[in-house]
């Protein structure tokens, strides 16, 4: 039975998220008279990384997120800037950064012209609607899963619930979910009984108590996953 329905993640699998957190930064530092210096990225990385695993498991809310790591960030620093207005403006700056993996545009053209594509991604409301709709495959997808709308993260079986309600409950042997998290994206996949393409650019080491159908390097592997099968 082919694949004829694929939920993507949106950051670190189709959109250079890394590239995008460093522009919008830069931008909001500049704007408030700082300058960002690149050991920033590093020290923002370790405040921030933990508060998306917490988010995973349910231990943090979105709203507060966005806010406590520009606290933890500012405190690291010693700079003596206001977290919630940084926090806006960061959010405006990085609805603004719609840079793509490299091959993820014509990836998703080709894929849709035969299969229905889903983004779901566990993203904040005021970042990801901008850059969805700004980017240049937004247009692809059938539809756009954010965790903060929807009032549940990956890899939390309800928003896989939500996805396949909002697609009218395919069979799920027809669907396969690709990202690169095996925390979110290929738990979650696997709990819900869905195969899983977990995409590591990287080569970061396996989980060895997570079976993941697929594992990638390059995003063009997966045309012949979704055709051979």
């Amino acid at each position: 039975m082919a694949y004829n329905t694929l939920l993507f993640d949106a950051d670190g699998t189709l959109f250079d998220y890394q590239r995008a957190e460093t522009w919008a930064l830069t931008k909001t530092f500049d704007q408030y008279g700082h300058r960002f210096e690149p050991s920033y990225s590093a020290i923002y990385r370790r405040v921030n990384d933990p508060l998306w695993d917490a988010l995973e498991q349910g231990a943090i809310t979105q709203d507060r997120l966005k806010v406590k790591r520009f606290e933890l960030l500012f405190e690291t620093l010693g700079l003596d800037v206001d977290p919630d207005a940084f926090s806006a403006s960061y959010s405006r700056q990085l609805g603004q950064a719609t840079f793509l993996i490299d091959g993820a545009r014509d990836l998703v053209a080709a894929l849709s012209a035969q299969h229905r594509l889903l983004l779901l991604t566990n993203g904040l409301t005021d970042v990801q609607r901008p850059r969805f709709g700004a980017s240049a495959i937004g247009h692809y997808f059938e539809d756009w899963i954010i965790s903060q709308e929807v009032g549940v993260a990956k890899p939390d079986p309800r928003i896989f619930d939500i996805a396949f309600e909002r697609l009218g409950q395919p069979d799920k042997r027809e669907v396969l979910i690709i990202g690169d998290s095996l925390s979110s994206d290929m738990a979650g996949g696997i709990a819900y009984g869905i195969d899983t393409c977990w995409y590591n650019p990287d080569g970061r080491p396996a989980d060895p108590k997570m079976t993941v159908t697929y594992q990638i390097a390059d995003l063009d592997e997966l045309k012949k996953i979704v055709n051979a099968r």
